[in-house]
């Protein structure tokens, strides 16, 4: 998480998608004692329920059971358009840093998008299924996705190319990076699997009483965890011990994001009950948090976002594209060659829109 001052998280956003269709945008004045959420926007531009919902510095973008991608611009505050690729749902959307967008979907493909021009710089035949799940590694070199093929695989995406895959014997629906890129977690109905990037091997599990909704790592250590309940859980992953647990909402909850501030966490969850809350949670003591602040949507919530002006991570580019990576260990040797240098788009992936020269096998 990018830690955020004070007089830049008074510009925080929520956002949520939900089962009616409908994107909510709400702006939260966070210098108060208790936060208040303002309307913001409302974008109503699907036609079927919201799967997936993702924001950038200036775009919030939303994917659907009507297999387009939406968007909105967050400066211009106007919509602006639609991206058209994938067959079915889409199912999951992650940007990385301002420049890049990756989608997936029920049709098996991850694409990814420039948001300078908003056209698919490649289109990957991921999964045999569904992907259900992708997540990009804080260096943007790699992304995870996990489908219904029962497999976990990892993407070279300075060139678009499979990795390694691992075949997980399950049908995995949910797949995030640690903030550090140190580690992995899968999810699988209730368990969660931990895996280490260096052995690419599980380290640890975790056993919720629910169903999994929803994850996010609150810091490289501390996990919280949604399921088809009104608990969210928070679990310790060096101590391997469940540290607390509260009741965030009358019905189970969807959604769980998060972001620090100084010394302190703010969880946001968001649930079927329709209502977006902020709860503050002191990392020092892992206590149960204190509520800061919330609002009722009055729809059945589905996804959620926080948008916050300044939420470009630090960006980590390859002076020379990574070579094939056939292990786990050699994908570790690679990304630890790189040298941080600033992130030019040539590096994550060729913008294929600009002329080349031709190339033998009729490339483009």
């Amino acid at each position: 998480a990018v830690a955020i001052s004070v007089s830049m998280a008074a510009l925080l956003g929520l956002i949520a998608g939900s089962y009616e269709q409908i994107t909510f945008g709400y702006r939260v004045k966070t210098d108060e004692k208790e936060w208040t959420c303002k309307a913001d926007f409302t974008h109503h531009a699907h036609t079927a329920s919201i799967s997936s919902v993702a924001a950038s510095e200036r775009f919030v973008v939303t994917g659907s059971k009507d297999e387009t991608i939406q968007l909105y611009d967050m400066k211009k505050r106007t919509e602006h358009g639609a991206l058209l690729h994938h067959n079915g749902t889409v199912t999951c959307l992650e940007f990385y840093g301002s420049s890049h967008l990756l989608s997936g979907g029920e049709d098996g493909l991850v694409c990814v998008w420039s948001t300078k021009k908003w056209e698919c710089l490649k289109s990957i035949k991921a999964h045999k299924g569904p992907v259900t799940s992708l997540s990009v590694h804080p260096s943007g070199k790699l992304a995870l996705t996990v489908g219904t093929d029962k497999s976990l695989r990892t993407w070279n995406l300075i060139n678009g190319r499979s990795a390694f895959i691992k075949n997980i014997k399950q049908n995995a629906h949910i797949v995030r990076w640690s903030p550090d890129g140190s580690k992995y977690m899968v999810v699988i109905n209730d368990k969660v699997d931990v895996y280490d990037l260096e052995t690419a091997s599980v380290t640890g599990t975790i056993i919720n009483p629910k169903r999994i909704s929803s994850v996010q790592f609150v810091n490289n250590s501390v996990v919280a965890i949604a399921g088809d309940d009104e608990i969210v859980r928070l679990y310790d992953l060096g101590k391997e011990k469940w540290v607390c647990d509260f009741k965030a909402h009358e019905t189970r909850v969807k959604a769980v994001d998060s972001f620090i501030m100084e010394d302190y966490c703010v969880l946001v969850t968001a649930s079927n009950d329709g209502f977006i809350k902020m709860w503050k949670l002191l990392l020092k003591d892992l206590e149960g948090p204190t509520l800061l602040g919330g609002v009722n949507t009055s729809a059945r919530l589905t996804c959620l976002a926080v948008w916050k002006p300044s939420s470009v991570p630090l960006l980590v580019g390859a002076e020379e594209p990574a070579a094939e990576a056939a292990t786990s260990e050699e994908l570790v040797r690679e990304l630890s060659k790189t040298k941080k240098v600033r992130l030019v788009e040539e590096v994550i992936l060729e913008d294929e829109s600009k002329p080349k020269k031709k190339k033998k096998d009729g490339g483009k």
